[in-house]
């Protein structure tokens, strides 16, 4: 039904067209593309606002948003200790990655590695 309604809009549209003179047709192309500038650059406008927006609601700065580079890390890179030997103070873990020796040999000693929980 739709589509009958359009096609007989744009058959009527095209018969008020043929009616017009070179210099109307020339002065309705002007006004069409003035439109679709105008039309183009509030769609990026409205397109940017929104990005701005769900960048500030994760909070990322505009700066860090425009410059493309991935976040950096910590300065430090070291994840907070989990684990620690209660004996040995220097021997600690966080709980990721590999198991380090101590780990292993307390597990294996029938230790609970909840005892060496920091």
């Amino acid at each position: 039904m739709i589509a009958v309604f359009l096609f007989h809009l744009s058959k009527t549209i095209m018969q008020k067209l043929s009616n017009y003179s070179l210099s109307q047709l020339r002065t309705l192309e002007a006004q069409v593309v003035e439109e679709l500038k105008k039309r183009h650059f509030l769609s990026i406008s409205q397109a940017r606002e929104q990005i701005l927006h769900i960048a500030r609601g994760a909070g990322i700065s505009v700066d860090e948003l425009l410059s493309g580079k991935a976040p950096r890390k910590s300065e430090s890179g070291a994840l907070p200790v989990k684990y620690r030997h209660p004996d040995e103070p220097t021997h600690q873990w966080s709980g990721r990655g590999r198991q380090p020796a101590w780990v292993k040999d307390w597990i294996e000693s029938g230790k609970s590695l909840d005892e060496a929980k920091v």
